[in-house]
């Protein structure tokens, strides 16, 4: 899987949002100022060729649906976050956030309780 640039996640994320859908579409989900159409155009093309959308024709305009599940590609990427910044260590990421306080004791709380449910 090839990773995907700021704007192609970005525009990905309203693609896995909207489902089979048209460049129009996507557009109008984003807020103002909106990029030219060409623009978000250019980035589903990439999208299409790195195997994220498949194309539809219908007529003179395309839909594209997403090929790649939007968990696959959380997946995926926070593996390589965890490798590349944690030395391969989800239990470091997380002392990460603690100690950045971007996680609570609350939070880790609830993350117990869903751990052991699912246990």
């Amino acid at each position: 899987m090839e990773r995907l640039t700021i704007q192609e996640e970005e525009i990905m994320l309203y693609i896995w949002k909207l489902g089979p859908c048209f460049i129009r579409d996507i557009l109008n989900e984003m807020p103002e100022p909106k990029p030219p159409y060409t623009s978000v155009a250019s980035v589903v093309r990439n999208l299409e060729r790195k195997a994220y959308v498949s194309p539809t024709k219908f007529g003179v305009i395309t839909q594209f649906t997403p090929i790649i599940k939007e968990s696959e590609y959380k997946r995926v990427f926070m593996s390589h976050v965890v490798r590349d910044y944690f030395t391969g260590s989800y239990k470091e990421m997380v002392s990460f956030f603690v100690r950045d306080r971007k996680i609570t004791r609350g939070d880790l709380e609830e993350l117990m309780k869903q751990i052991e449910k699912e246990e």
